[in-house]
């Protein structure tokens, strides 16, 4: 009997694609009303939901033509990873990270646990205050090189920053795109509840730092326990002969910490994005050129090199997007929505509030940006809040744990596909290492529902 084969993520995406297709023709087209607020967004308005009276059911033709469309919709994020990708191209031409990790290996290598939990606690403060997401795939191929450096594997590399990432998003301290819109559209005071959701940062990280050194521990004690055992190792990340680290080294390391500098500052003070954090790594690159005093024309071919060794990342963000697409235009995100939030009026104050973060966890699967998803499911949580006796600042918890967490489990969250794709680790086997890690963090989220319902968290 011949031996299952996971098919390849881009199979697996086009058949979520088609799967979304099918329900567009077996759910009932819908939608709420929306008044616009905050300089043109749409705001649904709770209580209006109705099905349309004349369905608009979307050709066959659809799941090829949207593609297309997938990748236009976020070709912000593709070019984004095409700079990124030749301005790592250049920087490894410089030798510099070679060298780094040549001594970074010896430290770490006597307290592997500072890899791990030095790498979550940083990516979970970045994601929580700023909102890091994007940014974070500059430090894949880094990380990749320290974790196989210290006998771990890929998806321990990929753990650190995920797990991480998602701590920091689903608890969100201060992250401006999520609990502050969250909570402006509940009509909650702005940064009100951060003294608890900071406890809750500790005891999730507590959580994320136990499930990864665990599996990190098995790894490097019996490599064939890996869920990537058998995917060849990229042999960049396996070089012994690291080079002697030199002033030359030293400079273009502290020209990359300063730019990173910049871009948190940029993120924070100056309202960047994904434009301006190309533009970037674009000049990074040219200053590579000058510190390393490399020859234009070499340095242009390791761009090249590094931005085309990106290009199955590219297709699968494409791809991923297009599923989002798929329910928009087939109106059933509201019907989803809709469906889902009114069981919750009549299942008891802690019931509904455990409800709502399931609730919010299955709608970001289909509405995997964080604004968006706020903008589209607090007008209808917050006034179920109300009618069964929970604080409105628990809905708004609600949300941020069904979105932040979600995000390194959904494949419609283009920049868990590009993270892993960057990796080289197929969906399946991150399905394998990650879903241990939802469940708990589902139970954790849960208990923290109940005792803040109970503490009448507001």
């Amino acid at each position: 009997m011949a031996q299952f084969k996971v098919p390849h993520t881009l199979v697996l995406l086009f058949g979520m694609i088609l799967l979304a297709y099918a329900m567009t023709w077996i759910l009932p087209q819908g939608q709420f009303e929306t008044l616009e607020v905050d300089h043109g967004r749409e705001q649904v308005v709770p209580g209006t939901y109705e099905t349309l009276e004349t369905p608009e059911p979307l050709p066959w033709h659809t799941v090829f033509t949207v593609i297309p469309r997938g990748f236009q919709k976020v070709e912000y994020i593709i070019f984004f990873v095409f700079l990124i990708g030749g301005a790592f191209g250049v920087l490894r031409s410089t030798g510099a990270i070679d060298a780094m990790i040549g001594v970074l290996l010896p430290i770490l290598g006597r307290a592997s646990w500072m890899f791990i939990v030095g790498g979550m606690l940083l990516f979970a403060i970045g994601s929580s205050t700023i909102g890091m997401a994007e940014e974070y795939l500059p430090f894949v191929p880094v990380l990749l090189a320290l974790a196989i450096g210290l006998g771990f594997d890929s998806i321990t590399a990929i753990g650190v920053l995920c797990c991480g990432y998602a701590i920091g998003y689903g608890s969100a301290v201060f992250n401006p795109f999520t609990v502050l819109i969250a909570q402006a559209v509940a009509g909650v005071p702005l940064n009100s509840g951060w003294s608890y959701r900071l406890v809750l940062m500790v005891v999730f990280l507590a959580i994320g730092v136990h499930h990864v050194w665990s599996y990190a521990s098995k790894v490097k004690k019996d490599p064939s326990r890996s869920l990537v055992a058998d995917i060849p190792v990229d042999p960049s990340f396996q070089k012994q002969d690291h080079p002697r680290f030199t002033m030359t080294h030293g400079l273009v390391l502290a020209a990359t910490i300063l730019t990173l500098g910049i871009i948190v500052y940029g993120l924070s003070a100056w309202g960047w994005y994904v434009q301006e954090l190309g533009a970037v790594f674009l000049g990074l690159s040219v200053l590579y050129i000058v510190v390393a005093r490399l020859a234009p024309s070499d340095a242009a071919s390791e761009f090249c090199h590094g931005a085309a060794e990106l290009t199955t990342t590219a297709l699968l963000i494409g791809f991923a997007n297009s599923i989002l697409l798929i329910l928009q235009d087939g109106k059933i995100i509201d019907t989803i929505v809709n469906g889902v939030a009114q069981p919750l009026s009549h299942i008891g104050t802690a019931g509904a509030a455990v409800g709502m973060l399931f609730f919010q966890s299955l709608c970001n699967f289909f509405i995997p940006s964080g604004s968006g998803q706020a903008y589209v499911t607090m007008p209808v949580m917050a006034p179920i809040a109300d009618l069964v006796g929970v604080q409105r600042q628990v809905a708004v918890l609600a949300y941020q744990f069904g979105d932040g967490v979600t995000n390194i489990l959904v494949p419609t969250n283009a920049v868990l596909i590009g993270i892993l794709t960057m990796a080289g680790i197929p969906y399946d086997r991150w399905l394998r290492f990650i879903f241990p890690f939802m469940v708990k963090m589902w139970i954790a989220g849960s208990l923290a529902m109940v005792v803040a319902v109970w503490i009448g968290y507001s």
